[in-house]
């Protein structure tokens, strides 16, 4: 079952998040972060992905503190709106949606965070501030001008080798900020590769990348031993 919920951050704001429950007993529970495009249909099948997996998951929807409803599909104006969108944010108050994502789901088991793009930038903050078991970030942007702080819990990348918005040099940058993190490049892939609503959707990357995200879940999440998805 999935749906649109209202929270409310500690600071009173309220916003929506889609809640999506799995079927049976929680495995766990994870945290999808949207692109700059809103929690539209794309990040709803995401997290309806995940709780068909066996987790509680939730996308705040963030523009929110905007304004409601936003949601956008894919082509440079909507992409030009939504960088518009995340400048106009506060860095604390997101973090605040976040946690208060967090506190909804956490009754679950442990909390794993994931995102894309600008929502893979914030999973790697997430995982910097806020009570996480573990997160993946999908060519997160920005991440390079995160890089103060290190990640408190083990993190996964996944990087498209085309991607020009985040050149290899950057991705070496973030390995040595962490490095105990793990790194997947994709030789074929371009930025937002996992998306099936994108000109650059590229199906063995997104799917090679999803098999490596749920076998890290289960490990960090429930303990399961780590499957080969070399």
């Amino acid at each position: 079952m999935s749906e649109f919920t209202t929270l409310m951050a500690r600071d009173g704001h309220e916003f929506n998040a889609w809640l999506a429950a799995p079927a049976g007993k929680p495995r766990g529970a994870v945290l999808v972060i949207q692109e700059i495009f809103g929690v539209n249909a794309h990040i709803r099948a995401v997290t309806d992905s995940y709780a068909a997996e066996g987790y509680v998951a939730i996308a705040p929807a963030l523009f929110d503190r905007i304004r409601g409803g936003i949601e956008l599909g894919y082509n440079a104006d909507t992409m030009k709106e939504g960088f518009g969108y995340v400048q106009q944010l506060q860095r604390d108050k997101t973090l605040l949606d976040l946690a208060a994502s967090i506190a909804v789901v956490k009754h679950a088991g442990r909390v794993g965070v994931t995102g894309f793009c600008w929502g893979g930038r914030m999973a790697y903050v997430t995982a910097c501030e806020l009570p996480v078991a573990c997160g993946v970030a999908y060519y997160g942007g920005g991440i390079t001008q995160e890089l103060g702080k290190t990640p408190k819990c083990p993190m996964l990348y996944h990087f498209g080798g085309k991607d020009s918005h985040i050149p290899a040099s950057d991705v070496e940058k973030i390995r040595a900020a962490d490095p105990r993190g793990t790194f997947y490049i994709y030789p074929d892939a371009d930025h937002g590769f996992n998306c099936d609503m994108r000109g650059s959707f590229n199906a063995p990357a997104a799917q090679l990348a999803r098999e490596r995200t749920l076998a890290f879940l289960a490990q960090q999440l429930r303990g399961e031993a780590a499957t080969a998805h070399n």
